[in-house]
């Protein structure tokens, strides 16, 4: 029997080993393989429409912030001061005239040059001018704004083409932010994405979901860096009403939910080898009908991510008992699973042999 490390086709395919799913050395490694190599969504142009305008966040345990300059350029450094690595920023921030360490106080503009280090004048041999926040790479796409920390990470065009082609005439830029909700769960980042990207669980854990989803019709689509799960809407009360729903898993944690006239976006956060956050931003199409979407929208999707947690937690525990050893994939309702799992192997396979 595979213990389920080699890839395999589809037809014949068994899922992960529990044994990628504990442990702070496999994390360590998917910090380094994964998560560094790959284009992580840190924010929106909403957030960062004005010179000045900051947000931060974290790449695999790296903290990052992203600024707008003077020139309207965006540009994205690691929140770490040059001098003893202390935060320049703690939160997003509006309207700043420079980044400032908050442990001694270094000043660097906001396009990350040095200006001012503070009582350093003792220093010999010490020239502000020569220091700078290293950069990183920064896109702004349909109003999402993705950092990457790896020089050598695929394009963007190569990991998001052909999505905006697809759900036209959608335009998610133009969707204007509503909320933010954190939810953390014990269980490995891996089991939330798995979950996410099947439709199998649906009539078996989401009961108010399957009725505004068409189980017979939903869909399963590849391509390299991303899965499409694709499904007509039912009139079912629910209040999504008519069309399609979009649901797109780009590797390795981001995840982009499209409804008529709503966006939410996932990223999903390990925070340790058993636990795991899942932030969701909630966007709307401004028209007569944005208010009557909110209103409906926000107790059915806490149901519906309160359902997908007790599972996910659930299986957390079985990939632990001892008792699990990777069972075979559904090829009709599974291909997410092997398509994102196969990914994992590859990138796990690419450090094996990556001297560090």
């Amino acid at each position: 029997m595979s213990d389920g490390s080699r890839i395999t086709d589809l037809e014949h395919a068994r899922a992960l080993s529990p044994v990628y799913y504990s442990g702070e050395a496999t994390l360590a490694l998917e910090h380094r393989a994964v998560f560094a190599r790959s284009w992580q969504l840190v924010g929106h142009a909403d957030q960062l429409s004005q010179p000045g305008d900051l947000v931060i966040g974290q790449i695999g345990g790296v903290p990052v912030l992203v600024v707008r300059g003077q020139d309207q350029v965006l540009r994205a450094f690691p929140n770490v001061c040059r001098h003893r690595a202390g935060p320049l920023a703690l939160c997003n921030g509006k309207g700043l005239r420079s980044l400032q360490c908050k442990y001694h106080g270094w000043t660097y503009t906001l396009e990350g040059q040095l200006r001012v280090a503070t009582e350093m004048q003792d220093a010999k041999d010490f020239d502000p001018a020569q220091i700078h926040l290293p950069p990183l790479k920064v896109q702004e796409w349909q109003g999402l704004v993705f950092v990457a920390l790896d020089g050598d990470v695929p394009s963007f065009d190569a990991v998001y083409g052909g999505i905006a082609e697809r759900i036209a005439p959608i335009d998610l830029s133009a969707m204007r932010f509503f909320r933010h909700i954190d939810y953390e769960m014990d269980c490995n980042w891996k089991i939330y994405v798995e979950n996410y990207v099947e439709g199998y669980h649906l009539p078996h854990v989401h009961p108010g979901l399957s009725k505004a989803l068409d189980y017979r019709a939903y869909r399963t689509e590849l391509f390299e860096w991303y899965s499409l799960q694709l499904s007509p809407l039912k009139d079912s009360g629910v209040g999504y009403g008519a069309g399609e729903a979009f649901y797109y898993f780009i590797y390795p944690n981001v995840m982009l939910n499209i409804t008529p006239g709503r966006l939410q976006t996932n990223v999903i956060v390990p925070l340790g080898p058993n636990r795991c956050r899942v932030v969701f931003d909630y966007y709307y199409a401004q028209d007569e009908h944005t208010q009557a979407r909110i209103s409906g929208d926000q107790s059915f999707a806490n149901s519906v991510q309160g359902e997908d947690a007790a599972i996910c937690e659930a299986v957390q525990k079985g990939l632990a008992s001892g008792y699990y050893s990777p069972g075979r994939l559904n090829p009709k309702r599974e291909s997410g699973v092997w398509h994102f799992q196969n990914l994992m192997r590859a990138a796990y396979a690419q450090a094996a042999n990556t001297p560090q």
